[in-house]
């Protein structure tokens, strides 16, 4: 069983429903063991602007499916809660992605872990802060609280709590 960490956000409909319904779906998936959910943020959109803010957050889980089965398993997900998928970085209900799978580096089309943009997202990295602030980039060589340090971002975060 590996270790991965997922990011999760929705900016679309009602969103903390789109995020509970996702982690509903997660602790449903047979292969996956979730282990702990973040606290949730508030954020400002990356990318187009003109789009509603943000609730992000981070969840550690445990799973035996392959790095593929899992990006099958969160697109599907996702799809399952009405995302479509018309423009990058558009608003969405419902985005899961795959930051960290074990200590794997995998650079292929459709699928690069760990995640290439987590390094320059506050959205990301807060909420990993509090999973797993000890966590090494395996590209980078350094610890999620190391990269937060180093972050220079205008993003926006307001703390609204945990979900649980």
């Amino acid at each position: 069983m590996a270790q991965v960490f997922l990011g999760i956000g929705s900016n679309k409909g009602d969103k903390l429903k789109n995020i509970r319904n996702a982690i509903s779906s997660l602790k449903e998936t047979q292969g996956i063991e979730l282990l702990a959910i973040s606290s949730l943020y508030c954020t400002s959109p990356v990318g187009p602007q003109g789009q509603d803010w943000f609730i992000n957050g981070a969840i550690s889980l445990k799973t035996g499916l392959s790095p593929w089965d899992l990006l099958e398993r969160l697109m599907s997900i996702e799809e399952g809660l009405g995302r479509i998928r018309d423009r990058p970085w558009g608003p969405r209900t419902m985005d899961l992605d795959i930051l960290f799978y074990g200590d794997l580096v995998i650079d292929q089309t459709g699928l690069t872990i760990p995640h290439p943009h987590l390094h320059k997202r506050a959205f990301v990295l807060v909420p990993l802060m509090e999973l797993a602030p000890d966590l090494l980039h395996p590209v980078f060589k350094k610890t999620i609280s190391q990269l937060l340090e180093g972050l220079r971002s205008d993003e926006r975060l307001v703390y609204l709590g945990s979900i649980c």
